[in-house]
């Protein structure tokens, strides 16, 4: 079981849900609309890159577009392991508040 912070968790969400388009902007877009909180790109690359090295996401270059100035596209997919892990890390907090639940009871 690899254990996921809760950033790990938001980012493999956001690009589970990006499905095939789960690019830098796109993926930066969609962690904002989760969180309601804004984030810069040089922390974004450095998560996905950390994620990546984790085998958690795979990533690979796009087609380079003439509006883009040379520049190509970085798209991210999540692993098996990824998918897994984020599957885990679900189980587990739906497990502890399950056993937290009583004591919002009382």
């Amino acid at each position: 079981m690899k254990n996921l912070s809760m950033n790990e968790q938001i980012y493999l969400i956001a690009i589970l849900l990006l499905k095939d388009d789960a690019y830098g902007v796109r993926i930066r877009e969609k962690v904002i609309e989760l969180t309601g909180k804004s984030m810069v790109f040089g922390t974004l690359y450095n998560n996905l890159d950390y994620l990546v090295k984790k085998g958690l996401l795979t990533s690979r270059k796009g087609e380079t577009g003439p509006n883009r100035g040379g520049n190509t596209k970085v798209f991210y997919s999540l692993t098996d392991s990824g998918k897994t892990a984020l599957e885990e890390a679900r189980e587990l907090q739906q497990s502890l508040w399950e056993q937290a639940k009583p004591a919002f009871e009382k």
